[in-house]
């Protein structure tokens, strides 16, 4: 297995020019072009909900001029656009609160458009985030947080082989924090060998 000269998460990022293309999407970096939708994602109240996030109330423009600032300052590098294989921008996925020295991070999961909900479409993204992450990276476990009631979330999750490991309180709401090892991918990855590209 061959890694990147700089094995951790925080100096990892996809290069511009490059997609990590699975079943039926691709991963790339952040374009300002994604504004629109983001804008629009992040201002729908059941999205929100589903993230237990508040419903972003600021104009669009004054989200792009904040966007196009964090872009140029590399903020969004961490911060993926799912798109389908033809194109269309449908999502965003993330990793983030990298810990080195523990050697895990956080990961997540936005499908916006609903007409790919229920479809494979976010099983697709979380795996090929998390292979991308484990095949550039030395890190040891990848986990992340849901809603309690959020079991269509959940089910997802575990089809990408997360197990839950602890229940979570944070800012007045329920979660389940799932989580998957380096050892389990593998051993996942092995049983499922070539049904997804290496990448």
């Amino acid at each position: 297995m061959r890694y990147r000269k700089n094995p951790t998460l925080a100096g990892f990022a996809i290069p511009k020019d490059k997609v990590v293309t699975g079943i039926k999407v691709k991963l790339r970096r952040k374009r300002l072009e994604d504004a629109r939708h983001d804008h629009t994602w992040q201002s729908d109240e059941e999205l929100a909900r589903l993230d237990a996030a508040p419903v972003l109330g600021v104009s669009f423009p004054l989200y792009l001029l904040d966007y196009t600032c964090q872009m140029h300052d590399s903020g969004l590098e961490r911060y993926l656009a799912v798109d389908t294989l033809d194109g269309r921008h449908i999502g965003n996925c993330t990793y983030y609160d990298v810990d080195e020295k523990r050697g895990e991070a956080q990961v997540g999961i936005m499908i916006g458009e609903r007409d790919y909900w229920d479809k494979g479409y976010g099983t697709d993204a979380m795996t090929m985030l998390v292979n991308h992450i484990f095949l550039n990276t030395r890190l040891q476990r990848v986990y992340l947080k849901t809603l309690d009631w959020n079991l269509r979330a959940q089910r997802c999750f575990q089809k990408c082989g997360f197990l839950p490991c602890r229940s979570l309180r944070k800012n007045g709401y329920n979660f389940i924090v799932m989580e998957l090892t380096r050892k389990e991918w593998e051993k996942s990855r092995e049983s499922k060998r070539g049904s997804y590209p290496i990448t």
